[in-house]
């Protein structure tokens, strides 16, 4: 397994700005799991790493603010039995989520008007609407008397 984390084609961040933990995995695996350190947390100082480019640092940092604790990004990855599977799970995991943040922001809408199809549309619908309710009112013409 490769040690750098490549997150873009430009954007690598080098293995010693990373760190892993490992620590006992819930889930199946009978008695290894009570043995085996198979969960991995890795995890990334955002705030301080060099391998972050500039432009993109204060971007990155906004959309994860709900996810940092003292500017360090964490994944974990614990679905696999094995320590090596859950390790690419981790590393694959916390790429995603970086590119996610360091992607562009979506462009604004342009706003455009109505067609006069949708506001004929619009406007005949309410009339139906309309009657519908008025036929609700349960006014009965009176004077009738049979």
């Amino acid at each position: 397994m490769p040690d750098d984390l490549e997150i873009t084609d430009g954007w690598v961040i080098p293995a010693a700005e990373l760190s892993e933990r490992f620590s006992r995995s819930s889930g199946p695996g009978g008695q290894g799991v009570n043995t085996t350190d198979s969960r991995v947390e890795l995890s990334v100082d955002l705030a301080r790493a060099e391998a972050v480019p500039a432009r993109l640092r204060s971007r990155v940092l906004d959309r994860l603010a709900s996810r940092l604790v003292d500017g360090v990004l964490t994944v974990t990855a614990s679905e696999h039995r094995a320590q090596l599977d859950n390790r690419r799970a981790a590393r694959e995991r916390l790429a995603e989520v970086l590119r996610r943040a360091a992607a562009p922001p979506p462009r604004k809408r342009r706003q455009t008007r109505p067609t006069r199809g949708s506001q004929e549309r619009r406007l005949a619908e309410k009339k139906r609407r309309g009657e519908t309710k008025r036929g609700r009112q349960g006014r009965f013409e009176q004077g009738r008397s049979e």
